[in-house]
């Protein structure tokens, strides 16, 4: 009888190692558009090839490679998509989400990985000044126009967990607001719900292009500048601060926090959306993962476990929280009562 050898192996070195090869033919697909070409009735690599305006020997390879790591399947001659890349890299879905590798690969973010041994050696970022949390950095425009298809789900998700009674007026608050849609979706939700959406005056711009697009322009207004510099004002019936609080230290997001209670009419809400790795720190993977893209890109910042995000509420006036899954999306909800 054969037995299955358990003993140490290479291929993990090997797989990680070579994982840069993933993301280029991943970017290369993207770019000549392949998962298109081959669409939802299948494609040869001829096919594929004169769709894309390629040589038909380096979409073949590219197609295997592709059938490798599971984007594509094969059928003697015939490549077809994958159910998940039919959603996500097919530019005729709706959820075409090609787009967020201008964000993901962007110089910055490369940056900050490319320098990760003196990032680890001193515990932060070895880019410059503050990495990717310095004023009104230019990379968070990037980051509004390329990552709101990829953030569509997790807003209606949230949306849904929050249930904001349509018939009751609100204001919310929308902290690092980005590309909005967050408010947005919950406007959409809510006629009787006002939003004011606050971030870098060139970041608000790309919001206030989504409100109007999606219907909720009337009930959009921004408020320009920093959230730890800008007077929130009051009144508020809930504050969303959406992947945020993960770019900062502890006693950081708890100064902010302080502002968001103060601005929280009595038995007001916070939701936080974030990646909220298990207590281990080590599971669920694409949550606790996070803490490594902190650690490149920002001097402090870290992806906190629930009994973090608890604590800090708590310590800024917050009565309880809670914490909501919203699967399939990585992302998990913090609700936080005043």
């Amino acid at each position: 009888m054969n037995t299955v050898n358990s003993g140490p192996s290479p291929m993990p070195f090997f797989e990680t190692v070579g994982a840069y090869q993933r993301t280029a033919a991943l970017r290369t697909a993207v770019d000549l558009g392949l998962f298109t070409a081959i669409g939802p009735g299948g494609a040869t690599a001829s096919d594929a090839a004169q769709k894309c305006g390629a040589a038909e020997r380096g979409v073949r390879i590219l197609c295997d490679y592709l059938t490798i790591v599971g984007l594509l399947t094969k059928q003697d001659s015939l490549y077809n998509l994958t159910p998940d890349s039919a959603m996500f890299l097919d530019r005729n879905s709706p959820a075409y989400l090609g787009g967020t590798l201008h964000f993901l690969l962007s110089p910055t973010i490369m940056e900050g990985f490319q320098n990760l041994t003196e990032a680890v050696r001193k515990g932060g970022t070895a880019l410059p000044g503050q990495g990717t949390v310095e004023d009104a950095h230019p990379v968070w425009v990037d980051f509004a126009r390329a990552m709101m298809p990829l953030m569509m789900m997790p807003a209606q998700l949230m949306a849904k967990s929050i249930q904001c009674d349509p018939h009751k007026k609100m204001k919310v608050l929308d902290i690092a607001a980005g590309h909005g849609i967050f408010g947005i979706t919950l406007a959409q939700q809510n006629p009787n719900l006002e939003v004011v959406a606050l971030d870098w005056p060139d970041v608000l711009a790309v919001a206030t292009e989504n409100a109007q697009r999606m219907g909720v322009a009337d009930r959009h207004s921004t408020l320009p500048g920093s959230a730890f510099d800008v007077d929130f004002g009051s009144g508020y019936d809930l504050v969303l601060i959406t992947n945020f609080l993960h770019h900062f230290d502890i006693p950081t997001c708890e100064s902010l926090l302080k502002k968001v209670y103060a601005a929280l009419v009595e038995g007001g809400r916070a939701a936080t959306l974030d990646f909220v790795p298990n207590e281990d720190r080590i599971s669920p993977p694409a949550a606790a993962a996070f803490s490594l893209m902190m650690l490149a890109g920002t001097p402090s910042g870290d992806a906190y476990t629930f009994s973090q995000y608890d604590s800090m509420f708590r310590n800024a006036g917050f009565k309880r929280s809670e914490l909501h899954a919203l699967q399939p999306s990585p992302n998990q909800l913090i609700l936080s009562y005043k």
